[in-house]
């Protein structure tokens, strides 16, 4: 009986050791081009071989390994994912401003947020395969940012803001709409905010509600009615209060701001990036080089703006241009500053997939091409936080990868005609 008995356990134990899924192995994968984008040189390698394995990258050499299979790109430059610092991947420019507001007061949250998901793909397929998302109704940002980072719809890793501190009437409040139509006034767990204690709670109402970053109107803003572009909209008080309230939850703060004078007073209190900074003065910008502030200039959302002005409203349509005016100017005296250049599109203002039009917009305006690929790479993995994951092609980052027809140091327009996207090892677009 002892023996039927161990012959018994022995076979059940066979049984269980037979029924356990076997250790997947992680698949590799070589990729192959032409030229290879270098972000500590930068400057482009030749020839390189890059060895995915699983969704990272294993090495970078100058041949394959034996027995794996390669995708060739042929004439053609790997570069790391691109990252638009300024998104808004919830939202989509329409071409009648009214008709565009009555659309979106009207669709469900759910339709919006499904509506959204197409746009996260756009903008993947562009070759962005990380967006920090800054400003979002109805938390549809957290929703997106969660349904793509569990797979369930493809699109770019999401840094999310959730809602925008602002001021009482200014840039993140809602318009002035008649008393008799009013909804309920915002408040601090809506982002706006009086007062630096009101101010604070703003900042842990959007953390409570899923901020990777948060963001602050400092100033007013082209798309809102009632606030002029040149008003500044917090004291120093207040804005020390969010920058001290975020940085002590281990937040980075992102500050929208149009005029000099706020984006003075936000350098000042200690913000990690300038949204915008259209009218910043050399002065300024010396003062963000001393304290190493970021500058965002969205430029790609100056010129949609004026381009497109008869689709908005006249008030709307003046500022836009006001802005784009002085964006040229402050551009160029922010390379001559010196200071920190990231890549931000505002898209959304844009139509979502366009953010690689902004490359040229930064040359055209004097930047060269290796410095424009570095601000929407490294430059901004380091303002996001996240560049020991992505940013370079370096064995161990994530295998964040984006192929490029010819040599984008000699035609930065190639970034508008991408054709591999890889995000964490697996193929979005192009050869498989």
């Amino acid at each position: 009986m002892k023996k039927i008995s161990a012959l018994l356990t022995l076979v059940l134990a066979a049984f269980a050791v037979a029924q356990e899924p076997a250790v997947k192995e992680p698949r590799v994968t070589v990729l192959k081009a032409s030229r290879l984008f270098d972000v500590k040189s930068g400057s482009l390698r030749r020839d390189a071989f890059v060895v995915v394995e699983g969704n990272r990258i294993r090495s970078v050499s100058g041949a394959a390994p034996a027995g794996v299979p390669v995708i060739d790109l042929g004439d053609a430059t790997l570069l790391p994912g691109f990252i638009d610092a300024h998104a808004h991947l919830t939202a989509m420019v329409t071409d009648d401003y009214n008709e565009g507001f009555y659309e979106y007061m009207t669709r469900q949250p759910t339709e919006q947020v499904l509506l959204a998901s197409t746009y996260a793909r756009a903008t993947l397929e562009a070759g962005f395969t990380t967006v920090r998302d800054l400003g979002s109704a109805d938390a549809l940002d957290v929703g997106l940012r969660n349904g793509i980072a569990k797979g369930w719809v493809p699109g770019p890793r999401m840094l999310v803001a959730v809602r925008p501190i602002g001021a009482i009437g200014g840039h993140a409040d809602d318009d002035a709409y008649s008393p008799n139509r009013r909804i309920p006034q915002l408040g601090p767990a809506d982002g706006i905010c009086s007062g630096p204690a009101e101010c604070r709670a703003a900042v842990r109402y959007q953390i409570k509600n899923g901020a990777d970053v948060i963001k602050v109107m400092a100033s007013g803003g082209v798309t809102s009615l009632n606030d002029p572009l040149a008003s500044v909209q917090f004291s120093a008080e207040e804005l020390s209060a969010i920058v001290d309230e975020a940085h002590s939850w281990g937040k980075k703060v992102a500050a929208h701001c149009h005029p000099d004078a706020a984006v003075r007073r936000a350098a000042e209190a200690g913000v990690d990036s300038i949204e915008h900074g259209s009218f910043a003065t050399p002065a300024t910008y010396a003062l963000m080089k001393s304290k190493g502030t970021y500058l965002v200039p969205t430029l790609l959302a100056m010129v949609w703006t004026e381009e497109h002005a008869a689709s908005y409203t006249p008030a709307m349509a003046a500022k836009a241009r006001a802005a784009n005016e002085a964006a040229a100017r402050s551009f160029r005296d922010a390379l001559a500053s010196g200071v920190k250049i990231a890549f931000g599109t505002d898209s959304a203002v844009s139509p979502h997939g366009l953010n690689a039009r902004q490359f040229a917009i930064m040359t055209g305006f004097g930047m060269t091409p290796a410095a424009a690929l570095l601000s929407a790479t490294s430059v901004n993995a380091e303002l996001l936080g996240i560049s020991d994951r992505v940013g370079s092609i370096e064995a161990g980052k994530l295998a964040d990868l984006v192929g490029v027809p010819g040599n984008p140091l000699e035609d930065i327009r190639v970034t508008e005609h991408v054709l591999f996207v890889m995000k964490e090892g697996a193929v979005v677009k192009g050869p498989r």
